[in-house]
């Protein structure tokens, strides 16, 4: 069984679908852990949840674009936990869809934002609490999309997504002889708030469920399940990976 027994974990993005799924199991799995995200409540309601448990959590709420809540969150687990083995880096958004031609200034800066500067500043304060303990596992939440198949109408996504692999591969390149791990995993569609809005009618999710191989989408925590395999010693010589958890969807023509 994968455990994280003695470790320490951040988990953003932990208020709903992949993240709160994620920094549940962590818990279950017996890490200590400090999850992020905006909603407060939604997180506070996760920490009862784990401590209910006989989990270890707490939580501190912020954007993660906020390079102060980057330090923040990686100063909370070092002052309570006493260091930092993991980090989950998962918040991101869908943000401003259509035609590339339309999208507006506004709208492309938002994404690269939230999905693409949020990571570098998080690895940029996370590494050095790693370094002090020689070694750690940095997970990234990217996408398909973008790296195996290219939709239409979400450019600013898709670029944004897609950067965090080149960021994923230098950083693994260069903390790498630190011992620090660096991988990113790259759902395909999960049953989120996020999909929910994306495909709203029951035509789209049975059109976006049959371009997976597995003729289904992904829940919450089969993507915490690959999520913990990263953070694990389970995956001790896995680094600057692009983890395809994709139900076969890059793979498929039929």
């Amino acid at each position: 069984m994968i455990d994280l027994k003695g470790k320490v974990a951040i988990v953003t993005g932990a208020s709903s679908g992949i993240g709160r799924a994620t920094a549940g199991l962590f818990a279950r799995a017996g890490a200590k852990v400090v999850i992020g995200a905006r909603r407060k409540t939604e997180l506070e309601s996760l920490v009862g949840e784990i401590t209910a448990q006989g989990g270890a959590a707490m939580a501190v709420a912020g954007d993660v674009s906020d390079e102060e809540f980057a330090k923040a969150l990686v100063e909370r687990a070092v002052q309570s936990y006493g260091h930092l083995d993991v980090a989950f880096n998962n918040a991101g958004i869908l943000g401003e869809n259509g035609p590339t031609t339309g999208i507006s200034l506004s709208g492309w800066n938002e994404a690269l934002k939230v999905n693409l500067t949020s990571a570098f500043l998080a690895a940029k304060h996370q590494i050095p609490a790693m370094l002090k303990q020689g070694k750690g596992s940095i997970i990234f939440t990217s996408t398909f999309v973008g790296y195996t198949v290219g939709f239409p109408g979400v450019a600013a996504y898709a670029a944004s997504k897609s950067g965090l692999i080149g960021l994923m591969q230098v950083l693994a390149a260069e903390y790498g002889p630190h011992n620090i791990r660096v991988n990113a995993i790259l759902p395909g569609a999960v049953e989120t708030a996020m999909y929910k809005t994306a495909n709203a009618t029951a035509e789209q999710q049975v059109h976006l469920a049959n371009l997976h191989a597995l003729k289904r989408v992904a829940a919450p925590n089969e993507l915490a399940q690959a999520a913990l395999y990263l953070a694990s010693d389970a995956s001790s010589f896995q680094s600057g990976t692009a983890m395809l958890v994709d139900g076969g969807l890059s793979i498929t023509r039929s």
